[in-house]
């Protein structure tokens, strides 16, 4: 169980920062840009903005919408959390863009109302998380790299890039640092005794080092040369662990010095999202 503490006043800081630019880029959107098909398999804009509401809702005490059909004969629902979030996916389908950005309002206010009522100690109280039994704090760090992410999805859609850098970005990548070494040691099975180097390019620049001494943990240097050092936007870096893209697609945009092998392993085991 994770207890460590998030700091309850600068997460609050980035998640108000994260809707509000949310709310500018839906704002922004031709009425039929809503329904623009995202890389999300089965989902529109529109969608992903339902999937941010009904996730906002529940927060605040809503229960799910009982659907009409089985959500779990499609595709695209593999686990009881994505069958969830398709409950408000379908239930949020036939909302006009405008009544749907009134909602995404509502619900974001409120919330933001909630988390600057709460204290410190609320934040650290235990808590169910999507990663595990965790803490409340650490719920709402994923939230703000699940909005931040989704916004990300919209601006793909719809060719509107923007808020690739700042308190955001910079929150929404610490997600994946914290997983780094679960996803170099376990998934890409990089043996013991290996040293990696991931340098972001940008928008975010960032060093990232993982040692794997009997397990894979990321270290703020490392003890010897790197066994192999990955070269990489920060857009690629996230996409890829939220697994937005195809690695085999995207092999020849990294840069791998020194184990060829082991670095593409890891290019094609980043992805951290169910």
């Amino acid at each position: 169980m994770t207890t460590a503490t998030t700091d309850k006043d600068s997460t609050v800081r980035a998640l108000v920062t994260q809707w509000t630019s949310m709310d500018e880029l839906l704002s922004s959107l031709p009425e039929d840009a809503w329904s623009t098909p995202s890389a999300l398999p089965g989902w529109t804009v529109q969608d992903i903005v339902s999937h941010v509401i009904g996730t906002e809702s529940m927060l605040e005490g809503e229960q799910a919408p009982e659907p009409d059909v089985d959500v779990t004969s499609l595709p695209h629902v593999r686990n009881d959390i994505a069958a969830v979030n398709e409950h408000w996916v379908l239930a949020l389908r036939e909302h006009t863009p405008a009544r749907m950005l009134d909602r995404f309002r509502d619900i974001v206010s409120r919330r933001i109302e909630a988390l600057r009522a709460m204290s410190q100690e609320d934040f650290d109280a235990p808590s169910w998380t999507p990663a595990g039994q965790a803490t409340y704090g650490r719920f709402m760090r994923i939230r703000l790299f699940d909005c931040w992410l989704h916004e990300q999805d919209i601006r793909d859609a719809v060719g509107m890039p923007g808020n690739q850098e700042g308190p955001c970005a910079e929150g929404a990548l610490e997600e994946i640092v914290g997983a780094l070494g679960y996803l170099v040691g376990k998934r890409a099975e990089a043996p013991d005794g290996s040293r990696l180097t991931i340098e972001l390019t940008g928008p975010v620049s960032r060093t990232l080092h993982v040692a794997v001494d009997g397990r894979a943990s990321v270290v703020p240097e490392l003890s010897g040369p790197a066994t192999s050092t990955l070269r990489l936007s920060s857009d690629l870096f996230t996409r890829l662990a939220g697994g937005r893209v195809s690695p085999e697609e995207h092999l020849t945009e990294v840069d791998v010095q020194g184990d060829a092998e082991l670095g593409a392993q890891v290019v094609r085991n980043l992805r951290l999202t169910i």
